[in-house]
């Protein structure tokens, strides 16, 4: 017989609701003796079943559905999800030209803690729960099954893998080593993604339609891309004409990068029009303000400030503090753009913080527009955890 948990009375509500996440003080009972990851059944706590979760001894989230009806967690399983997957973002890889994706995006994608972002042919895993571990070499037969042509690599170093117990890892798990650089479309954009060595799985596809909205703020203008990384927005900003572009960033590789982009589209960045500046944005914006040097639009993506509630404050005051900045050297009637991807921070909470950066900076701020992770960044309707990215467009004055 196979194990099974059995809840605490009433803590089946959110399963009922058919979100995902049971949190260890809602089981009352364990049967059997479950290793990590393994599938157990799950049960109400008068012997209903509910559904079935890959179980996770190490962590506060002790299990994670991966069906809410009777089946075999197996091969067919996993094909059957990649493929629903593949299928709801056909639309917008025909639209968009994409040849870079997310393919999987976790509970969104009924494949709790699995990331799958898919670059040309190459798939990238992030593996984040027992779940995905246990299950990976299945995973990863039916990711072949599906896409046969393709080269399957994990990059699961993150830091997150302990609390469930997993020690970070990364490497082929079939086919090929991806090469240093592999190139992807997107809205007619080349963006060259180090899959190895780069950021997350190698590039921030979650921010494609903020790039492409961001295109309308910037003609003419003089434009501080802040966080640039291997310079998305930038690539963009060039696209929509703008006059200059300063790609910021800490990381020489990252910006380094970032001008081979700006060559692979042939833009024009002769005469300074672009500019690749190895900085600390922090040091930076206060170094442009005390010089009383401005812009015309400040793009403001940075990094999660956020990664539990109890830095929830200190975060909140980290995007306080770089806002005010930005305002202070933006000149009237200017654009910022800004963004935050912490989950944990909602879209309210991060509109007063703006709120906040504009008394502290004296200026009055508009929001004039919001943005959101791009469409296959999908949210399940039972799992609102799943939206983390938000943004506005800000007239400052």
């Amino acid at each position: 017989m196979s194990a099974a948990i059995y809840l605490v009375k009433g803590r089946e509500k959110s399963l009922r609701r058919k979100h995902p996440w049971i949190f260890s003080r809602g089981i009352s009972k364990v049967e059997g003796s479950p290793e990590l990851g393994e599938t157990v059944d799950v049960f109400t706590h008068d012997g209903k079943w509910l559904a079935k979760a890959a179980y996770s001894p190490n962590s506060q989230i002790r299990a994670r559905v991966w069906s809410f009806d009777k089946c075999d967690i197996d091969e067919a399983f996993f094909i059957k999800r990649i493929q629903n997957a593949q299928l709801l973002r056909e639309e917008l890889i025909q639209r968009d030209g994409l040849t870079g994706y997310r393919l999987i995006a976790a509970e969104s994608d009924g494949l709790p803690g699995i990331t799958i972002d898919k670059y040309q042919d190459y798939l990238v895993c992030q593996l984040l729960s027992a779940g995905a571990e246990f299950h990976k070499a299945t995973l990863v037969k039916a990711l072949v099954h599906c896409f046969p042509e393709c080269h399957v690599y994990e990059r699961s170093d993150v830091a997150v893998r302990k609390k469930e117990g997993l020690k970070e890892t990364v490497g082929v798990l079939h086919g090929d080593t991806p090469p240093e650089s592999v190139v992807i479309e997107e809205n007619g954009v080349k963006i060259s993604v180090d899959i190895v060595n780069g950021h997350k799985t190698g590039f921030y596809m979650d921010q494609r339609d903020s790039r492409q909205q961001a295109m309308k703020y910037v003609e003419d203008k003089e434009v501080l891309n802040c966080f640039s990384y291997t310079g998305g927005f930038g690539l963009y900003a060039l696209k929509g004409n703008a006059k200059r572009v300063i790609n910021a960033d800490v990381s020489q590789p990252a910006l380094d990068t970032a001008k081979y982009n700006a060559e692979l589209n042939e833009f024009d960045i002769s005469k300074k029009r672009a500019v690749f500046l190895n900085a600390d944005v922090f040091k930076l914006l206060r170094e442009y303000r005390d010089q009383g040097t401005k812009f015309d639009v400040v793009i403001m993506d940075p990094p999660k400030f956020v990664s539990s509630k109890n830095n929830l404050t200190s975060g909140a005051n980290g995007y306080k503090d770089i806002n005010m900045l930005a305002m202070q050297i933006l000149k009237p009637g200017g654009t910022l753009l800004t963004y935050s991807c912490s989950g944990l921070m909602s879209a309210d909470l991060f509109q007063k913080v703006i709120a906040d950066a504009a008394l502290d900076a004296n200026r009055s701020v508009k929001f004039v527009e919001r943005f959101e992770q791009a469409a296959d960044h999908l949210t399940d309707s039972a799992y609102p955890e799943g939206f983390y990215l938000k943004g506005f467009a800000c007239k400052v004055l």
